[in-house]
């Protein structure tokens, strides 16, 4: 470790923090000075801390989303091992949105299709008509998650995300095995009011997409929230939920988001080959 004396300004230093120390503490430059290096130390110990908790914020930050894709997927234990039932039960795969084909040659453990979207690299600039989720820009694959047993799907979960009245929301969407009948939803990232937007995380009102239909007889994604509460008797009540009661444009933001990554702009391709070829 290199000795301090040696340090070709440190008689400078010294000199100069002698005549400061020697000051009266009611000196204004005393006490400066005393503000200036404790700032310093502060911001010095910070950045170290920092470094340090790095990789722990990495890891609890992968904790949460596998958290979040368990509880989507219905298979969140309280208490459990998150890290073990995730692996266990969840595979993660990568779709080219394109052609729906999975790809290779990426490590799908690595892959953050959020960071992804911001390399022009990596994603692609939505054309402002076809943009209703008014995300702009989406990462040309995607990182989609499935539940098995044995060879046979369970479950499909799909990361989604769109725009609301103050913030992009992202969550997924779990869908049956047919790529059309709806599991649960789950919006883990989202800054919507608290009590009106911001239900979109109440699992009330998460329970109420449970066995809705997203697409049409013709293939077009319908799946919308109304205004008010759903009349199961009528026809057309599975493609509907209840809308968030005075959030219309929270409302609509999920309708939208919804619509746009059912599409063929983002997952329909997909799910086609889910369903034809297994």
């Amino acid at each position: 470790m290199p000795n301090l004396k040696d340090c070709k300004h440190y008689e400078k230093f010294k000199i100069y923090a002698d005549r400061i120390l020697a000051q009266s503490n009611d000196s204004l430059e005393k006490t400066l000075a005393i503000a200036l290096w404790v700032c310093f130390v502060c911001a010095i110990l910070v950045s170290i801390a920092a470094v340090a908790l790095r990789p722990m914020q990495a890891n609890n930050k992968a904790l949460d989303m596998k958290k979040n894709i368990l509880d989507v997927a219905g298979l969140l234990q309280e208490g459990g091992d998150i890290n073990a039932a995730f692996d266990q039960q969840i595979e993660a795969k990568l779709v080219d949105l394109e052609t729906g084909d999975y790809v290779e040659g990426i490590d799908v453990a690595s892959y953050d299709q959020r960071k992804a979207a911001k390399d022009p690299a990596q994603s692609i600039v939505i054309p402002s008509d076809k943009d209703i989720a008014s995300i702009k820009v989406k990462a040309k694959i995607a990182k989609v998650y499935l539940v098995k047993k044995g060879e046979e799907i369970q479950s499909i979960i799909l990361p989604i995300s769109g725009y609301g009245l103050w913030s992009t929301l992202y969550g997924f969407l779990a869908l049956d095995a047919d790529g059309q009948t709806v599991q649960s939803i789950n919006f883990y990232d989202q800054a919507e009011t608290p009590g009106l937007g911001g239900e979109v995380v109440n699992p009330n009102w998460r329970a109420l997409w449970q066995g809705k239909k997203v697409y049409s007889e013709s293939g077009e994604p319908v799946l919308k929230l109304i205004k008010g509460v759903v009349d199961t008797g009528k026809p057309g009540s599975e493609y509907q939920v209840d809308g968030l009661a005075g959030a219309t444009l929270t409302s609509v933001g999920v309708s939208n988001l919804i619509k746009y990554w059912m599409s063929k702009e983002g997952f329909a391709t997909y799910l086609e080959k889910v369903r034809t070829e297994g």
